[in-house]
C-alpha cells in the first residue's frame, strides 16, 4: 500500500518555525526519524520512506498555502495514490496548543490550505491530522498570529507532541483511520515536564 502524507506550510526562511508551518515541522521530524531525505521536486519537497509493508511519500508543498491543492493532486496522480490513503497534517486554531486530532473528513474551518485541497479534489473526504496552535490573538490579528512564531512554552509543548504525531501517521498507514482515531483522539498533550495538560 502507498500513502501520501502532506505537511502543510509555506516555503522560505521567513516562514520557518511559524505556527502555520507545523505540518512542515512534523514531516521534517518524520523524515529525520526514518533517515529519509527531502528533494526539491515539482510543487514540493518530497521524500520516500516505508513503514513495514507501507510505502510513504512525504510531501511539503512549495506552492504556498493558498495553492496547496495543486501539489496534492499532482503527487496523488504521479504516485497513483487513492484518496483514502491521503493524510494532511495541518495547524488548527480551534484546538489548544499541542492537541492532536485525527479526522477522516470535514470542512476547511477557515484554513486556506485545506480549502484549496477541497476545491481541487472536489471532496472533503480525506484524512487530516489537526495540530492545535491555540487562538491567543486579538480580533483581526489572525494572519499575524499564524505567521508568527511560538513562544518558548508553546514551542516546547509542540515539540513534545511531535513524536505522538509521528506515531499517529504510522498507525494510520498500518491500521487504518478508525483504529487510529480511537487510539489517539483522547490522548492528552504531554507537557515538557512529563505531566498531562
Amino acid at each position: 500500500m502507498k500513502y501520501l502524507i502532506v505537511g502543510l506550510g509555506n516555503p522560505g526562511d521567513e516562514y520557518e518555525g511559524t505556527r502555520h508551518n507545523i505540518g512542515y515541522n512534523v514531516l521534517d521530524a518524520f523524515a529525520k526519524a526514518s533517515n529519509a531525505v527531502f528533494e526539491d521536486k515539482r510543487y514540493g519537497y518530497v521524500a520516500h520512506t516505508s513503514v513495514k509493508n507501507c510505502q510513504l511519500v512525504l510531501l511539503k508543498p512549495t506552492t504556498f498555502m493558498n495553492l496547496s491543492g495543486n501539489a496534492v493532486r499532482y503527487w496523488m496522480n504521479k504516485e497513483n495514490i487513492a484518496g483514502e490513503n491521503l493524510l494532511v497534517v495541518v495547524d488548527d486554531l480551534s484546538l489548544p496548543v499541542g492537541t492532536l486530532r485525527l479526522r477522516g473528513k470535514g470542512g476547511a474551518g477557515g484554513h486556506n490550505g485545506l480549502r484549496h485541497i477541497e476545491q481541487i479534489l472536489c471532496s472533503q473526504n480525506y484524512a487530516r491530522l489537526r495540530v492545535g496552535i491555540g487562538n491567543g490573538f486579538p480580533h483581526g490579528s489572525q494572519i499575524d498570529f499564524v505567521l508568527g512564531g511560538f513562544d518558548a512554552e508553546d514551542r516546547a509543548l509542540i515539540d513534545a507532541q511531535i513524536p505522538t504525531a509521528i506515531d499517529i501517521i504510522k498507525t494510520f498507514c498500518l491500521s487504518g483511520l478508525d483504529f487510529t482515531m480511537n487510539r489517539y483522539n483522547h490522548h492528552k498533550p504531554t507537557l515538557p515536564d512529563g505531566s498531562k495538560d
